[in-house]
C-alpha cells in the first residue's frame, strides 16, 4: 500500500475591520495591550482531546481591525476555534459578531496579511502606521512563544513587503494617518485651529501624531493628558505644551476647545457627568471631541449634551477619502509587490510537505555512505591521510549529486500540489517508513 505524507497544517485568518463592522462592535472585540499576553496564551485552546486546536497564533488588534492569524490542522476547525476563543475571551455570543467576520485560509490568508502590512487594507490607504502595528503584533507573539516556523516566516516576509511598498512606491507620499485625519476633521468643524486650546488624551504613538499635526495646523495651545505623568511631560515639552495626569482631566476639559482621545483604556474615560461638569462656566463655548480610540474613550451619550460635538473613528472616512485618487494610482505597483511575495511564500510553504521525506532520504543516504566508506577505507589501509580525505570527499560529493535532482523534483511537485504523493512513492521505494509530517521544531509551551 502506498504511504503518503501530508502536512498537518493550514494557515487561517479570522478578522473584523472598519470595512465589515462599526466601531460599536469593533470595540467589543478589541484586545488591548494590557490583555494581549493573556489572549495569546489562551487562543491556542485544546480541541477537547488534549491537543492544541491551533499550533501557532498572532493577534493583530488596532483601532480599525482585529485579526487573528493561526496555523491549524484543519482550516474550518481552526477558524471555528478562533471564533469560539473570541466569544469566550470577550464574553460575547458568537452570533453577535459572526456576520461581521471575514475568514480566509491558505493563499487568501497570506495575501491578506501582505496587503494589510502594505497599507492596502487600511481605512486610509497607504498609511504607514499599520506596518509598525503588524511588527508589534509579531513581536508580542514571538515573546509569548505563540509563533512557530510558519507564522514566523510569514510575518517576517509581510514586514519586509510593507517596507518597499512604502519606500519604493509613492503610495505613502499621498497618505495620511488616522491622527492627522482627526486633526483635519477638528479643524474643519471648528473653522480653524488658530486661537484654539487642544487637549490630547494619551501620549502614545497616536497621541503624539495627533498633537504634532494639530500644532502644525495652527493650534495655539496643547495640553497632553496621560495616565503616566512623565510620558505626558516628555511629549508636552517637545511641543511647548502643558502636561497633566488623568486626575486633572476636568480642569483640562474646562479649558479645551478641542479634545482628541487616543488612549488604550479598556473602559470609558469621558463620561457624561464629567463632560457636563467641565462645561459649567464655559459661557456657551462649544466643545469638539474626536475619539479615535478603540474601545472608545467617550460615552456615546456625550453627543446628546448641548454644545458638544462628538466624532468617533468611523466619522473619519469622509476626510480620509481626500487624496484617495492619487493613492489609488500607486496601488497597482504595491499589488505587484504583494503578489510576488505571496507567491514566494507559498512556494516555501508548500515545500514543507516534502521536507520530512527529503530529510529522511538524506539521512538514509548518509548512513549508507558512511557504512560503505568505512568498509572501503579499512580495505585501503595503506592510504595516507590526504588520500583518505580525497576518498571521503568523493563519497560526499556523489551523495550530494545523486540527491540533488530528486530533492529539486520533490519540491517542485510540492509547489504543484501533489508533493505528498511523490513523497509517499520515495518513502516506499527507499523503505523510509512513516513519520510525523508537521513542520519540525514547532514552538511548544
Amino acid at each position: 500500500m502506498l504511504k503518503t505524507c501530508v502536512p498537518d497544517m493550514e494557515i487561517v485568518l479570522v478578522g473584523v475591520s472598519h470595512a465589515t463592522a462599526p466601531v460599536c462592535l469593533r470595540e467589543r472585540l478589541a484586545i488591548n495591550s494590557a490583555h494581549l499576553d493573556d489572549a495569546l496564551a489562551r487562543v491556542r485552546q485544546t480541541n477537547g482531546h488534549g491537543e492544541r486546536a491551533l499550533h501557532e497564533a498572532v493577534i493583530l488588534s488596532t483601532c480599525n481591525r482585529l485579526e487573528i492569524y493561526a496555523v491549524a490542522s484543519d482550516a474550518a476547525a481552526g477558524q471555528e476555534a478562533v471564533i469560539s476563543f473570541l466569544s469566550v475571551f470577550r464574553d460575547l455570543p458568537a452570533d453577535d459578531f459572526r456576520g461581521s467576520l471575514y475568514c480566509h485560509d491558505g493563499a487568501s490568508a497570506v495575501r491578506h496579511l501582505m496587503r494589510v502590512a502594505s497599507g492596502l487594507e487600511s481605512m486610509i490607504v497607504g498609511e504607514p502606521q499599520v506596518l509598525g502595528q503588524v511588527t508589534a503584533a509579531y513581536r508580542a507573539a514571538l515573546a509569548q512563544r505563540s509563533v512557530g516556523p510558519v507564522l514566523n516566516t510569514l510575518f517576517q516576509r509581510a514586514i519586509l513587503v510593507g517596507k518597499p511598498a512604502h519606500t519604493e512606491t509613492n503610495i505613502g507620499q499621498y497618505a495620511v494617518s488616522v491622527p492627522s485625519v482627526a486633526a483635519a476633521l477638528a479643524e474643519r468643524v471648528t473653522g480653524g485651529l488658530q486661537g484654539k486650546v487642544v487637549l490630547v488624551m494619551g501620549a502614545g504613538e497616536m497621541g503624539e501624531l495627533a498633537a504634532r499635526t494639530l500644532m502644525t495646523r495652527g493650534a495655539t495651545a496643547i495640553i497632553v493628558a496621560n495616565r503616566t505623568y512623565d510620558r505626558a511631560l516628555m511629549l508636552a515639552r517637545q511641543l511647548g505644551g502643558e502636561a497633566m495626569t488623568f486626575e486633572r482631566q476636568l480642569e483640562a476639559l474646562a479649558r479645551a476647545d478641542i479634545v482628541i482621545t487616543t488612549t488604550d483604556a479598556p473602559h470609558v474615560i469621558l463620561t457624561t457627568d464629567k463632560v457636563r461638569a467641565a462645561l459649567t462656566g464655559r459661557h456657551d463655548r462649544p466643545l469638539v471631541i474626536v475619539d479615535i480610540a478603540v474601545p472608545r474613550d467617550t460615552d456615546p451619550a456625550v453627543s446628546e449634551i448641548p454644545g458638544v460635538s462628538l466624532y468617533d473613528i468611523d466619522d473619519l472616512q469622509g476626510v480620509a477619502s481626500e487624496n484617495l485618487e492619487a493613492r489609488q494610482r500607486e496601488m497597482p505597483r504595491v499589488e505587484a509587490i504583494v503578489d510576488e511575495e505571496t507567491r514566494d511564500f507559498l512556494c516555501w510553504f508548500h515545500t514543507l510537505s516534502v521536507v520530512p521525506t527529503i530529510a529522511d532520504l538524506r539521512t538514509w543516504a548518509e548512513s549508507v555512505k558512511d557504512a560503505e566508506l568505512e568498509r572501503a577505507l579499512r580495505r585501503l589501509g595503506h592510504l595516507g591521510d590526504h588520500d583518505r580525505e580525497v576518498v571521503r570527499s568523493l563519497a560526499h560529493g556523489l551523495v550530494n549529486k545523486l540527491l540533488h535532482t530528486p530533492t529539486v523534483q520533490l519540491k517542485q511537485r510540492a509547489i504543484a500540489g501533489d508533493g505528498h504523493l511523490y513523497a509517499g512513492v520515495v518513502r516506499d521505494l527507499f523503505d523510509l517508513g512513516m513519520r510525523d509530517c508537521r513542520v519540525p521544531n514547532e514552538t511548544k509551551d
